[in-house]
């Protein structure tokens, strides 16, 4: 059986991102993830350096790369639907667990253990998946921030938003106040 996994991966560019909002420089969800796989590496290393951290800031950056491929099949699902309440977030989360699941088992079968625990969100080690999902936070307000300059005011509420989930990433990781 031929393998699907590239097909999954470089569909990514095709997925827009903030598509219920109008946006003056689109995003996909390729670019997205390098942000993220960015920011995820420069979080560990400041960890590493400044904090006594353990993590590995290329392990860090690999989950980065492939912590929104559900959306190659599932398309970006704005944050207000997904958070509306905690039974749809169970639901589109069984969702994203099928379609990162169907990703790596569309590898060789010696290959899907080298990629369970980077692309199945459920399989992340905790640590990872919290400051990945702080990068990703990161990105998404210098996305707001960026299109704020450029005169989107829609995206103010978006930023303000951020802003408050940042704060509790601020408390928690050391590293997120350093950045």
């Amino acid at each position: 059986k031929q393998s699907t996994f590239l097909a999954w991966i470089l569909r990514m560019p095709l997925i827009k991102r903030w598509s219920l909002m109008h946006t003056v420089k689109g995003e996909n969800i390729a670019e997205h993830s390098h942000q993220v796989a960015v920011i995820a590496h420069l979080l560990a290393v400041i960890r590493k350096e400044h904090f006594g951290g353990t993590l590995s800031p290329e392990r860090a950056a690999t989950i980065a790369l492939y912590h929104e491929v559900s959306e190659t099949k599932l398309s970006d699902i704005n944050h207000v639907t997904k958070y509306h309440n905690p039974r749809i977030t169970r639901e589109f989360k069984k969702l994203e667990d099928a379609s990162e699941k169907e990703c790596v088992a569309s590898l060789p079968l010696a290959l899907q253990k080298h990629f369970s625990d980077l692309v199945v969100q459920a399989s992340v080690d905790p640590e990872y998946k919290t400051l990945v999902k702080a990068a990703d936070l990161i990105s998404a307000w210098l996305k707001a921030c960026d299109e704020i300059a450029f005169g989107n005011r829609e995206f103010i509420p978006v930023r303000d938003r951020l802003d408050g989930m940042l704060a509790h990433f601020k408390e928690k990781l050391p590293e997120v106040r350093y950045l």
